[in-house]
């Protein structure tokens, strides 16, 4: 089996440290991972506000937030490749200019049916940036040292965006409305589009002459299909829909997967998946951020529904846990070169265990302050799983193959976002539907018991036009109903997240040292 480079590589080989032109490109290349990172917590701070003035469904509302991951994820595979083939940095510029464009039909949707239509086109741009990005970093930066520094920048960037996200949105609607926080997104395009083609190289495979159009459909309609599975299936069941679409999503997948094994240039060289942790780190990857995205997208409705703070103050309470990972990313470089990888992912997941379990400790009295620390916790543990698993993957690949591997791994980066937020989502609503009406009491006006058990943001918005005596006692259930939902959410994050722990430490490289060279 082969190993992966960059932890293996050959003494004979040796490459130029990186230049000074190289790490100003690198900034460069943070700035759409920054923008995607505002644009995802800036969302989930807009949802009570969204929710009022579009008054989505419940099914539409998790459709806005969560086909942007969707249609991320289904392109990811096929931008990678375009990228490897027309070229990383025109397909970085291309996907900036949609993406503006996007962000400006979003920001202006008058309806939830057109959200979901703005949000699907911002996937689908969202796909062209981040494999572009990666990929570029692999080709700028030939020293695995350098390499490993470069996306811990990158990772960070990430994380700080999840930092200013919540003040800036914040501050957005407490005095724009809703549709303000996608207009973040258009200046930061504008600077990438004046700024790349100054100052980042173009690399492409020249071996590349197209891509495979069959495999890419294919691609396409086997995660579409599997993503549409798990989440009727977390919100309904296991109904004939959803049965139907697992398969038939599984079936795709698996002719794809034979069709990959023929093909002369695959769409995806299953070869990656042979280099030692590559495989394991793409899980742990994938698994992290599918547990911590559905984690927030409660956290930041209880904060708000629950707890009953603004957007803007939200954001301000969780400054300490998205602090702590930018922080702590700083050592992580240092880390791995004394720690194996196997050990220091494997500490890291199980840190974020114990924080996603204590968030179950919500009740009346502590719920701010284990949040607080809750986050702040899982913020710190799930720092050395997102740089270094990103890293194992990435360094897995020849340069050549710099965009498809960089799309493999953010393809587990956004299916997992968006999987959490559908399924730990479609849980709590079904969850927190059973709750309320359980709880809700028989001379409850007919019609209003439905409609508040929607959503939380529905039931507060109901509470607000009903008489106080009404209103008191739905807002009572409505929180109390929500916290039990979370509870029993992030309890299953925790175990979902123990068993990978468990899998990292048997399965990721266990020797330490970097390289030179790759």
């Amino acid at each position: 089996m082969p190993d992966r480079p960059s932890l293996t590589p050959s003494p004979k080989t040796f490459e130029p440290r990186a230049s000074r032109r190289e790490w100003i490109g690198l900034a460069v290349l943070t700035l759409p991972t920054l923008l995607l990172a505002m644009d995802m917590t800036v969302l989930h701070l807009a949802v009570p506000s969204l929710s009022a003035a579009l008054e989505p469904t419940s099914a539409q509302l998790l459709w806005i937030v969560d086909i942007y991951g969707f249609m991320i994820a289904g392109f990811l595979i096929i931008m990678g490749n375009i990228g490897d083939w027309i070229g990383r940095r025109k397909l970085l510029l291309l996907g900036a200019a949609a993406f503006g464009a996007a962000s400006v039909f979003a920001a202006f949707a008058p309806n939830a049916e057109l959200l979901i239509l703005a949000r699907s086109l911002l996937g689908i741009s969202g796909a062209c940036l981040m494999p572009s990005t990666l990929s570029l970093i692999r080709n700028m930066f030939k020293v695995a040292a350098d390499r490993t520094k470069a996306i811990t920048i990158w990772m960070m960037s990430f994380m700080v965006g999840t930092v200013i996200g919540p003040v800036v949105g914040g501050l957005l609607l407490e005095w724009f409305w809703w549709g303000a926080v996608f207009l973040l997104a258009v200046p930061i395009m504008v600077l990438i589009l004046i700024l790349g083609p100054k100052l980042l190289p173009e690399h492409r495979n020249e071996n590349k002459t197209g891509i495979d159009l069959l495999s890419a459909v294919m691609a396409l309609a086997a995660i579409l299909l599997l993503v549409f599975a798990l989440k009727e299936a977390a919100r309904y069941g296991f109904d004939g829909r959803a049965i139907f679409a697992g398969i038939a999503g599984l079936g795709i997948g698996t002719v794809f997967v034979i069709r990959q094994t023929r093909l002369e240039n695959p769409l995806l060289d299953l070869a990656l998946f042979q280099y030692a942790g590559f495989s394991a780190a793409l899980v742990s990857l994938t698994v992290s951020i599918f547990t911590i995205g559905g984690s927030m997208f409660l956290i930041y409705q209880y904060l708000q529904g629950v707890v009953g703070l603004s957007p803007l103050q939200a954001g301000l309470w969780l400054l300490p846990s998205t602090l702590a990972g930018p922080i702590v990313s700083f050592a992580v470089p240092a880390l791995a070169a004394r720690i194996a990888p196997n050990r220091l992912i494997g500490a890291g997941l199980a840190l974020g265990t114990v924080s996603l379990a204590s968030l179950a400790l919500i009740g009346p009295l502590n719920g701010l302050a284990v949040v607080v620390v809750g986050m702040t916790l899982l913020s710190i543990g799930l720092a050395p799983v997102t740089i270094l698993g990103t890293d194992l993957i990435v360094s897995a690949a020849p340069a050549e193959q710099a965009g498809a591997a960089s799309a493999v791994s953010e393809t587990g980066t956004e299916l997992g976002m968006a999987l959490g937020v559908a399924v730990f989502g479609s849980l709590a609503t079904a969850l927190y539907r059973s709750g309320f009406q359980d709880r809700i009491g028989d001379d409850f006006p007919t019609g209003l018991d439905t409609r508040a058990s929607e959503t939380l943001g529905a039931a507060i918005a109901i509470a607000k036009s009903a008489d106080a005596q009404l209103a008191q006692q739905m807002i009572k259930v409505a929180t109390q109903s929500f916290t039990n939902a979370l509870q029993i959410s992030v309890l299953t994050a925790a175990t979902l997240l123990g068993l990978i722990c468990i899998v990292a430490l048997r399965s990721l490289p266990r020797h330490t040292g970097g390289s030179e060279t790759s």
